[in-house]
């Protein structure tokens, strides 16, 4: 039988995100952090929005951000190390602050069949940066809607519809993208989905369908092969160079298979590198660390700089092909505040220095870690790739979400907030301009927070 639609979902398809709007230990943290007037905002934000998983209703109310803090109405600052991912060069930087509200002044909107040159120099900025055959730019205001042109770029490109994505994957909250997704939460009761949407297991060693054990043995990357030789009509591989919500980052040698499977099977590559773009892994595409080159990469996210939403797609320079179509067409797809944004946050992390940043940063974080598994049984496994840190807690070989929700209260009430993924990982993203103090100090408030709640 169908569920009605009040009937909540079982916890433990909620807890796959872990911050969860139902659960017991929110409502704890809220009654002992917070006050009458953020209680009056949080009831008001509840009776005017939809709600909705993971969102609506919230539990906390901010008044400003700056840098790598957030500041809520109590006059409390937070560190921010989740961010939903646009804060890579951190919040109101003054000079992506200074070129908004320079264009602001001058050019605050751009009807859709006129260009403007912030939109311009951006799409040419994204084109040189990347390497060849990709070469075309189209901009949307969101990563998920970037995600739906590149699907549709490939059916045109390919003459094919199929596509063959990995579970555990997200790709967006749309009903194309949560069609090419593999998380419950977004797709369970939701159907029918886009047809044609295959799926196979993502690399994830720890929950390996292949049986590999702690170390990759690439079969699941062999199976994607596999699979486009039994299908033989997919038109796109669709895959998150690194899976930022629990950071799982493939071996070397994954998508030399995956690319070579996609060239020999007439499949295209699509990477999705809406949150982890702009220097996050330490380079400035994550698919730079394999050596690959993929047929088309999305970006979003901190691409407006923390201010503006935006995200791009860029595609092969051969895959002009849809003069007499209509991709996007997104009413503010030629934002000129927002390019102007993206400008300037591309050349915030150029003259900072943020991907040699986030490569130094992220090694002694990942020594940090190391620490902390060491001394706390319940961290079975520590992981990173730049400024993406993931730390996994298990208890007796079971993942301990309960304990993973904990530690995130435990941690937000001494000043540090980040995103629990796949239930029982804490995800760390802190902003590439963080200083390696305040970068300690965060690892000082987990180990405390470890400390208090796995005994």
């Amino acid at each position: 039988m169908p569920r009605e639609m009040n009937e909540p979902l079982p916890r433990s398809d909620l807890a796959i995100e872990g911050d969860i709007n139902l659960s017991p230990l929110r409502r704890a943290w809220e009654s002992r952090h917070v006050s009458a007037a953020t209680r009056a905002r949080l009831d008001a934000d509840s009776e005017y929005f939809l709600h909705q998983s993971l969102s609506t209703p919230c539990f906390n109310a901010l008044k400003s951000c700056d840098g790598i803090w957030l500041e809520d109405v109590e006059g409390r600052r937070i560190m921010d190390f989740h961010g939903n991912n646009v804060h890579q060069v951190g919040y109101r930087h003054p000079h992506v602050i200074e070129a908004v509200k320079r264009t602001l002044d001058t050019l605050p909107f751009s009807p859709r069949r006129f260009t403007n040159e912030a939109a311009i120099g951006l799409a040419k900025e994204l084109a040189c940066l990347v390497p060849k055959p990709l070469g075309k730019v189209l901009f949307a205001p969101g990563g998920t809607l970037a995600i739906g042109m590149a699907l549709k770029l490939a059916r045109l490109v390919t003459g094919r519809h199929k596509t063959l994505s990995l579970w555990d994957s997200f790709h967006g909250a749309s009903l194309d993208a949560i069609s090419i997704g593999g998380e419950a939460i977004f797709r369970r009761d939701i159907g029918p989905l886009l047809p044609g949407t295959e799926h196979v297991p993502p690399c994830d060693p720890r929950d390996c369908r292949f049986g590999c054990g702690q170390t990759c043995n690439l079969r699941c990357a062999e199976y994607i092969d596999y699979v486009l030789a039994k299908e033989q009509d997919i038109g796109a591989v669709v895959i998150e160079t690194v899976r930022s919500t629990d950071v799982q980052v493939p071996p070397p040698e994954y998508y030399r298979i995956v690319r070579d499977a996609c060239d020999r099977h007439g499949a295209l590559l699509i990477l999705d590198e809406v949150p982890i773009c702009l220097g996050r892994t330490g380079r400035m595409f994550a698919f730079e660390h394999y050596g690959i080159v993929p047929d088309m990469v999305v970006l979003g996210k901190g691409l407006g700089g923390g201010v503006f939403p935006m995200a791009a797609l860029i595609a092969r320079s051969d895959f002009d092909v849809a003069e007499t179509r209509a991709l996007g067409h997104y009413t503010h797809e030629k934002s000129s505040v927002g390019c102007a944004a993206g400008l300037a946050t591309l050349e915030v992390i150029e003259r900072e220095q943020l991907l040699e940043r986030s490569r130094a940063l992220g090694a002694h974080a990942l020594e940090r870690l190391q620490g902390l598994r060491q001394r706390h049984r319940i961290v079975a496994d520590v992981r990173g790739i730049g400024l993406l840190l993931g730390i996994e807690l298990a208890r007796d070989g079971r993942p301990a979400a309960l304990e993973a929700e904990q530690v995130m209260y435990e941690c937000l009430a001494r000043g540090l907030s980040f995103k629990i993924g796949q239930g029982n990982v804490l995800t760390l993203s802190p902003p590439l301009i963080i200083a390696a103090a305040e970068l300690d100090r965060a690892f000082d408030i987990i180990d405390a927070a470890l400390s208090a709640v796995q005994y």
